[in-house]
């Protein structure tokens, strides 16, 4: 199975569909989205994904009971500020990453294969103990100046970063 995995889109129009678009061409099977989607309006963008995409909650996300709503209209599940996943066996725990402790704890407790998280805008991937730690950067590019999401094969867990545009 192939994830995209990605963050940070906030409320860039413009990068989002350039993700969208990348996610499309790398034919990834489940999308996951670690939050800070910022406004409701955004979730039109997502509608021509052709994966289902599952998410969270970021600590900029405001009106969370509208975003539900309105992903939910295209299909996508917001979990909440934790969502664990199966995918294709492997145990994925996802979170935006704000509470560095909470973070650190979940890394250490051996129970994931892999813990996708966002919050630092910065694309990185390593491991801790059994757990592969995956943030696909940032997709809105205001940080760092970079655009990009994670593509991960969950047979393999080879991964990569995909660059999407230079902000």
């Amino acid at each position: 199975m192939k994830l995209g995995i990605m963050s940070d889109t906030h409320d860039r129009l413009e990068f989002i569909g350039k993700a969208v678009e990348a996610l499309n061409g790398e034919k990834v099977d489940l999308v996951l989205h670690a939050g800070d989607f910022v406004s409701p309006f955004t979730a039109g963008k997502f509608r021509a994904l052709k994966a289902k995409m599952v998410a969270v909650f970021g600590n900029n996300d405001g009106d969370r009971a509208f975003l539900r709503k309105k992903f939910a209209e295209i299909g996508v599940e917001i979990k909440g500020d934790f969502a664990l996943i199966d995918a294709d066996g492997m145990k994925v725990g996802m979170l935006h990453g704000n509470d560095q402790d909470l973070l650190d704890a979940l890394s250490a407790s051996g129970a994931f294969d892999v813990l996708v998280y966002g919050h630092t805008h910065e694309a990185s991937a390593r491991r801790r103990g059994r757990t592969l730690l995956i943030n696909g950067g940032e997709v809105c590019g205001y940080l760092s100046s970079r655009a990009t999401i994670a593509v991960l094969d969950t047979r393999t867990l080879e991964h990569r970063v995909v660059e999407l545009a230079r902000a």
